[in-house]
């Protein structure tokens, strides 16, 4: 297993990614409107939307 995680990255595979402006919103609006509510050693999560 540790020789898995240790092996260099294929060629093909860009270092530079950066996502689109879209993805990012999405995933910042998304964190906006979830709600975690704990109640009772319970955790409820409310979409709020």
């Amino acid at each position: 297993m540790p020789k898995m995680y240790s092996q260099s990255r294929p060629d093909h595979v860009s270092k530079d990614r950066v996502p689109k402006n879209e993805t990012i919103n999405f995933i910042l609006n998304y964190s906006k409107a979830l709600s975690v509510i704990s109640y009772k050693n319970v955790k409820f999560e409310a979409l709020l939307n």
